[in-house]
């Protein structure tokens, strides 16, 4: 980030190859440019960014945000941005088969195994690239089931249903985690996290059905080395809270991805998580 010049964010969509298993994703990437950004739309969502605009000189470390099962990587926006304008590169992949669009793979072990895979494929081109982000290490940041992405991508093992293993592979670029209602579910098993040793932050929602109060709490039980987590319980919150606020045409009750419990205000909440977000990976990476 040393010496950058940062008049805003650069957007840009890349496609990754899984040559192995003839399969193609693609990915969001923000960044920091030295364009002037404009307001564009990203599918529905109104967003100021400089499409295809140049990065700027400087040092940016690199952040993969993983989304939720059958979600959108265009979901965690408010966060991409506010560290992409803070000298971040931030990339977002939408996840094959578990996405808004197909979610053929969802709820299987497969997803995971090709979550962690194509999450490792996305680190390495955008480190070989050129024009890329800078640096070794990373941070990773998982909603829900982009959380047992990336507790897997750091070194957690996941089990399956019939208790048996499901082979993934770490990756030791990961530096830091933010886990955002994470489904700890897949780890019950006790030597699951015997070889996690990052730093992890971890939000859970009060009002979450979803992934419930034990589900960060076997991050504490079970975590062993390294760092103890951060926990932290967002009063009023509910599993889908994690999502950045929707524009008011979206908003409606039989959409609920747009609503939240009574009383929860999503878009003051989202000042203060993507600022603490910030301030956990500045710290680290």
């Amino acid at each position: 980030m040393k010496g950058a010049h940062i008049a805003g964010v650069g957007s840009r969509i890349i496609h990754i190859a899984d040559s192995h298993n003839n399969i193609d994703f693609p990915a969001w990437l923000l960044y920091p440019s030295t364009q002037t950004p404009i307001d564009t739309h990203i599918g529905p969502f109104p967003i100021s960014v400089c499409p295809e605009g140049p990065i700027a000189e400087g040092q940016f470390p690199l952040v993969i945000i993983s989304h939720g099962g059958g979600g959108s990587h265009l979901l965690y926006r408010t966060i991409a941005l506010h560290l992409a304008g803070n000298g971040f590169f931030v990339a977002m992949p939408e996840h094959y088969g578990n996405n808004r669009t197909d979610n053929s793979l969802g709820d299987t072990d497969r997803n995971i195994a090709l979550r962690t895979h194509h999450i490792s494929l996305l680190i390495d081109e955008l480190l070989n690239a050129t024009d890329g982000p800078s640096g070794s290490r990373l941070g990773l940041i998982g909603h829900s089931m982009g959380g047992a992405t990336a507790l897997a991508l750091a070194g957690a093992k996941p089990w399956s249903r019939q208790r048996l293993p499901i082979p993934v592979t770490s990756d030791n670029r990961i530096a830091a985690l933010v886990l955002l209602a994470p489904a700890t579910a897949w780890f019950q098993h006790p030597d699951s996290f015997e070889e996690i040793t990052v730093p992890i932050l971890a939000y859970r929602a009060q009002h979450d059905s979803i992934t419930p109060r034990w589900q960060t709490e076997l991050l504490v039980e079970k975590k062993k080395v390294g760092p103890v987590p951060i926990i932290r319980e967002v009063p009023g919150a509910g599993h889908l809270s994690f999502l950045a606020p929707y524009p008011e045409s979206m908003k409606r009750p039989d959409f609920p991805p747009s609503q939240d419990p009574p009383g929860f205000d999503r878009v003051t909440f989202h000042e203060t998580l993507k600022s603490e977000i910030l301030e956990f990976l500045s710290e680290l990476l």
